[in-house]
């Protein structure tokens, strides 16, 4: 299994509208960050973990040909709001996409994508088909299994993904012990990290190497990451070698 990191940022991105400090100013590739999302190449099945506002960029920049399904982990905007952007899969390769999401935010993408959901057809629109997660349920993609868990976004519920030995979190400040025993014997973890400072809603960097250390991957990768965080080649040299800063563009083997 192949995962790409087609965005590692927070909501804003990086560099933020109108900062001039030292991380929106660099000239390292690896500071430049659109928002967060990944891109899942299976035996048999193409799909991402979120569709946010860089969607259409980041699957042209990636060079995604085929899609199969998007997981959606919450409805905040920069987790969904590039749905619409899957519509050339649907007309180009004929396929409809299966679109996995909680109850809740599939109510939240039937309200911001109300045409798509409409009674009303008409030419063009992007065709789904919906999927209800069930976290502690697994279900499968093709030959993979996946288990959806929930973690906590301050008082917002995340739907976390065990894909195999591979576990994706993203926005998450409180993990229960139930779903740590979902994540617990993954071999590679992906974790939010958004910066030094306290977040009501977020993992620090600390609370993130807590984290990764209580879970004992072989390896970990920060993601929705801040310019707050700092440099990434400074902040990468303080770091032990099983945890790593995610970078848009990385492909790792699973």
């Amino acid at each position: 299994m192949k995962v790409t990191f087609l965005g590692t940022g927070t909501s804003q991105g990086v560099p933020v509208i109108a900062c001039n400090c030292e991380v929106c100013t660099s000239s390292d590739p690896k500071d430049k960050r659109l928002r967060t999302s990944i891109l899942v190449e299976t035996a048999d099945k193409t799909f991402v973990v979120d569709s946010g506002p860089d969607f259409r960029y980041q699957l042209l920049r990636a060079g995604v040909k085929d899609l199969d399904a998007v997981l959606f982990t919450h409805e905040h905007k920069d987790h969904i709001a590039g749905l619409d952007d899957i519509r050339p899969f649907n007309y180009l390769l004929h396929k409809v996409i299966d679109v996995y999401a909680t109850e809740r935010v599939q109510a939240a993408l039937k309200r911001e994508f109300y045409y798509i959901f409409a009674d009303t057809r008409y030419h063009g629109l992007p065709q789904v088909s919906l999927h209800t997660v069930y976290n502690g349920t697994d279900f499968n993609l093709g030959e993979i299994q996946i288990t959806p868990f929930e973690v906590m976004h301050h008082a917002l519920p995340i739907t976390g993904y065990r894909i195999g030995d591979f576990t994706y979190i993203t926005d998450a400040k409180t993990v229960s012990d139930a779903s740590f025993d979902l994540i617990k014997g993954t071999k590679v973890l992906v974790i939010n990290a958004l910066q030094h400072a306290p977040h009501i809603s977020h993992f620090t960097l600390d609370e993130a190497k807590e984290f990764a250390d209580k879970v004992g991957a072989e390896i970990t990768y920060l993601t929705h990451i801040s310019h707050n965080l700092g440099l990434h080649e400074l902040i990468q040299n303080e770091l032990p070698p099983h945890i790593r800063l995610a970078f848009d563009g990385l492909s790792i083997e699973v």
